[in-house]
């Protein structure tokens, strides 16, 4: 191990050691420094794939200004859509409008068709243009509770919580959700994360909401929006990519080359008992272009890696589909693991070993949010048995950003 490389141990260590309420970094300089990492030079002097400068990325832009509260309409209003509301959903549009309405109200005028964008029938989901004109029905608050004692289940929530907290301010909080725990309901599941953060309600009856999404198995960082004015920068910070996600990974097999880019079209395909991603080609339908780098970091006799992995893009299981595509399918895979006659090695859980490592996103307030999550006790016993060191140098630091 050349020199240069021994120098960056300590500060990647740091990262892994990281007790909870990681660092905000407030200042330029540390920002700056947080987009500008040093080359890797292997120890033979063959500079690695990743070890180009990168590109710059343009100025963030100046912040958001929130949409001031508005009185709940008593009758039939109309209301233009202004550049800071730009590109919202219209359940988020009215969310941000009038703190507190319900969802089930929200749902109801958008079902009947009593809201109208631009004099036309529209979908919750639907994203607005600065400019459009919507047309408000008159609309009832609920009254949030009043503020009291939790009762025990929600104070085993709330406890449940605070111990998965990686990181937390007025505006952001930052969970290491736990393999197993899903993000948000569907068929079947009862307790997920979007119903536990009911038990953060604030005085205006406004909950924390999730900002990005992570697989059920999937351990790690999940980014949380404690206000709407968060919430507004955040979700702006993933569509213009300037959100930073690293993942870790245990896959069958090295890749080979050892650090490259992965670079497909992904569409949905309904299968009678599951839903998985294909590999696609362009112009089929459905079909979203996805973008991975990868970077081994260690391997176990050849028949194991240790993979770091930035998604540029964030389609749909793709960090899973992509390493299913090259050969190199993530162990404990349900969905995607396909290698025929390979054993997993005694010891190692048959689980998912995939984790939301880091996060990295400009605070809404300014400064930079830096999150490291630790690995989850089925990979940490993976990593035990097959000697791989957490603190080793992740490679994909140096891969580009898109």
């Amino acid at each position: 191990m050349s020199r240069r490389i021994k120098r960056a141990l300590p500060k990647s260590g740091a990262r892994a050691e990281r007790p909870k309420g990681a660092r905000v970094e407030r200042s330029r300089q540390d920002k700056d420094r947080v987009k500008e990492r040093p080359p890797l030079h292997r120890s033979h002097g063959k500079p690695p794939r990743f070890a180009e400068p990168r590109r710059e990325k343009p100025a963030p832009s100046a912040p958001v200004k929130a949409v001031a509260d508005l009185p709940l309409p008593t009758k039939v209003q109309t209301v233009t859509v202004t550049a800071d509301e730009n590109n919202m959903r219209v359940d988020r549009f009215l969310e941000a409008r009038f703190p507190g309405l319900s969802f089930s109200h929200i749902q109801r005028i958008v079902r009947k068709g009593e809201l109208r964008v631009d004099g036309k029938r529209a979908d919750s989901k639907d994203r607005l243009q600065e400019g459009q004109s919507i047309r408000i029905p008159p609309l009832r608050l609920d009254t949030p509770k009043a503020p009291g004692v939790l009762s025990e289940a929600q104070s085993k929530t709330l406890a449940a919580l605070k111990e998965m907290t990686l990181f937390e301010d007025a505006d952001v909080l930052v969970l290491n959700k736990p393999a197993g725990l899903a993000v948000q309901g569907g068929s079947g599941t009862t307790r997920h994360v979007d119903q536990m953060l009911e038990v953060m309600r604030d005085a205006k009856g406004q909950k924390p909401r999730l900002v990005h999404r992570i697989d059920k198995e999937t351990a790690g960082c999940l980014l949380v929006a404690k206000t709407r004015f968060a919430a507004t920068h955040l979700t702006g910070a993933f569509r213009s990519r300037s959100a930073r996600k690293i993942y870790w990974a245990l896959v069958a097999g090295v890749p080979k080359p050892k650090q490259g880019r992965i670079s497909t079209y992904l569409a949905k395909e309904e299968g009678e008992d599951d839903t998985i991603m294909r590999i696609a080609a362009h112009g089929d339908e459905g079909a979203s272009h996805a973008v991975t780098y990868y970077a081994v970091v260690e391997t176990a006799a050849q028949k194991l890696a240790w993979v770091s992995l930035k998604p540029v893009t964030g389609r749909t299981h793709q960090l899973r589909a992509h390493m299913a595509h090259i050969g190199h399918a993530i162990v404990g895979d349900p969905k995607y693991f396909n290698r025929e006659n390979w054993e997993l090695p005694g010891g190692l859980q048959n689980r998912l070993h995939l984790l939301a490592r880091r996060i990295v996103i400009p605070h809404p307030r300014g400064g930079v949010i830096d999150v490291t999550a630790p690995l989850p006790p089925h990979m940490q016993q993976s990593w035990n048995l097959l000697g791989l060191d957490t603190s080793r140098f992740d490679p994909i630091e140096n891969a580009p950003e898109e």
